[in-house]
């Protein structure tokens, strides 16, 4: 089984909660050229565990600024990625 070289530089920007739930504001990502949205979220779980991940599954997210509602979209080269969980308000 051969992987796919790793060619996919992401930032990943946090929001919030999942500013808080990460310890950080933002991560530069390298994943494989074929990666998505979901291949993405799954990396960050593995990098941040249980924490992330109870935000994450509330979160919306900013593709280059565009929202994303269908996690399966290809992640281009040098692509943003804002993680945003939801906010409170009135």
């Amino acid at each position: 089984m051969t992987t796919a070289p790793i060619t996919a530089t992401v930032r990943v920007r946090y929001f919030a909660g999942a500013r808080a739930a990460a310890g950080r504001d933002e991560e530069t990502v390298q994943l494989s050229a074929d990666a998505t949205v979901q291949n993405l979220v799954d990396e960050l779980v593995g990098r941040h565990g249980a924490a992330l991940t109870k935000v994450l599954t509330a979160c919306s997210f900013l593709l280059d600024g565009v929202a994303v509602r269908d996690t399966s979209i290809a992640l281009p080269d040098g692509s943003g990625v804002d993680v945003l969980p939801p906010f409170a308000g009135g």
